[in-house]
């Protein structure tokens, strides 16, 4: 009975997102303090527990780069980089399209997926009101192309994270074996995206005019701030690829990135604090503890299980039940929080049966299917959730739908070319 009750209380808040006929802030805190007031799951299930609770390492590392991104914000950075990428798109729509994309796949395969959306968003809101283009497809073509391109890495997506410490594996493991198929994702989203995003694609030649006269040099407000910002940027991108060596989670090194960047570039605290997305992340949190209750009355086990059962004995079929199933069930739950539960359970299936994991694939074809099928629905990652908070920030409408007409689209294409890869690759 708790189980059903639970149940029907996420699909109701997930109606109530999906037709916004509530703030979606407002839907996932409804929804968390119905589990937390009838007892699903409690104080500690839902605030201290690893597999229940709040991932607040995901909380804090949000936190602590949209710290580092307002500090760069103040240096001029952004509205460099907006006439920058103007200029060398020749104000072209699609040719500007194609780079921003290409920018925030290279930089979230180094970087995590959402500082990268952090950074790249204010300067594509930027270059779009320059050149008088509509940015939210812009925004969320960069969404999308975060998600592929930080499939790639061990530290590019967090349910990469996640899989890296449960199954003890590398950086240069995940992009070894991952890599090759971003990149052919990558060509395939940039040919589909001329056709998708087509009706954004207008031209102005006097806004583009006034553009190509500007000097972006003029832009930057604070040489020495600017100097400072990014070697503390820098810093942070060190300390993320290393941070095995340093024994330090990415909550960690975003927080302290984001305090260096506070002394570095100095401003009024309210200055940083009216930058942090408050809004999406106690959207989060809400969500965390709506799915932590999902995993506390068995729900996600059971569906996890039961795809796991379905498919074992059979390579070929174990690996593509693994990927579809969990790039359909990452479209419906956050990424994050269904990796988090579903790979014990691959762990255990690969252990018991070597046969059906050769090359790690198992672990592949869990990464690819929650990584790309994320891209399907606003919620499906957290890259997604964030650029639509930046973008309520700014007064760009960017709807659950109007979203996810783009995501599955992507999330389809990338997905179907997983499944070749994975079977030449490995399964032959």
């Amino acid at each position: 009975m708790t189980l059903l009750f639970t149940v029907a209380v996420f699909l109701a808040v997930y109606v109530l997102i999906a037709t916004e006929r509530v703030p979606r802030v407002y839907a996932a805190l409804g929804g968390a303090a119905v589990v937390l007031a009838i007892g699903v799951v409690g104080a500690h299930e839902a605030f201290y527990s690893e597999e229940t609770g709040i991932d607040w390492n995901v909380i804090f590392l949000l936190l602590g780069m949209m710290i580092v991104v307002a500090g760069l914000k103040q240096t001029g950075l952004f509205e460099y980089l907006a006439i920058w990428s103007a200029k060398r798109a020749k104000g072209r729509p699609y040719a500007l399209l194609v780079l921003l994309c290409l920018l925030t796949a290279v930089a979230s395969a180094v970087l995590d997926n959402v500082t990268t959306v952090l950074l790249v968003a204010p300067v594509t809101i930027l270059v779009t009101d320059r050149l008088g283009l509509q940015p939210a497809p812009f925004l969320v073509a960069e969404a999308l192309a975060s998600n592929i391109g930080g499939a790639a890495t061990l530290v590019g997506d967090p349910p990469n994270i996640i899989i890296g410490s449960r199954a003890d594996l590398s950086f240069n493991d995940f992009l070894w074996n991952l890599g090759p198929i971003v990149v052919i994702a990558m060509v395939a989203f940039i040919i589909v995206s001329r056709f998708l995003f087509r009706s954004a694609f207008t031209y102005d030649a006097e806004k583009v005019s006034a553009v190509m006269a500007l000097d972006e040099r003029e832009a930057i407000r604070d040489r020495g701030a600017l100097i400072r910002g990014l070697t503390v940027l820098t810093l942070i991108l060190v300390a993320f690829i290393l941070q095995r060596q340093l024994d330090l989670a990415p909550s960690v090194i975003a927080l302290l990135g984001g305090a260096a960047m506070m002394l570095a570039v100095r401003g009024e605290t309210d200055d940083y604090m009216r930058q942090v997305e408050w809004e999406t992340l106690v959207f989060f949190m809400g969500l965390f503890v709506l799915v932590g209750a999902l995993v506390e009355v068995g729900a996600i086990g059971k569906l996890s299980t039961a795809v796991t059962d379905a498919v074992a004995g059979d390579p070929v079929v174990a690996n593509m039940g693994i990927l579809v199933g969990s790039a359909v069930l990452s479209a419906i739950v956050d990424n994050i929080p269904y990796v988090a539960t579903m790979s014990p359970l691959v762990q255990e299936l690969a252990a018991g049966s070597p046969e059906l994991n050769p090359g790690n694939v198992l672990w592949w074809s869990l990464a690819l299917g929650a990584d790309f099928g994320g891209n399907a629905t606003a919620i499906g990652a957290s890259a997604n959730v964030v650029i639509i908070g930046i973008a309520k920030r700014n007064d760009i409408p960017i709807s659950f739908w109007y979203f996810t007409r783009y995501g599955v689209v992507v999330a389809a294409v990338t997905v179907a070319l997983c499944v070749p890869y994975l079977w030449l690759r490995y399964l032959m």
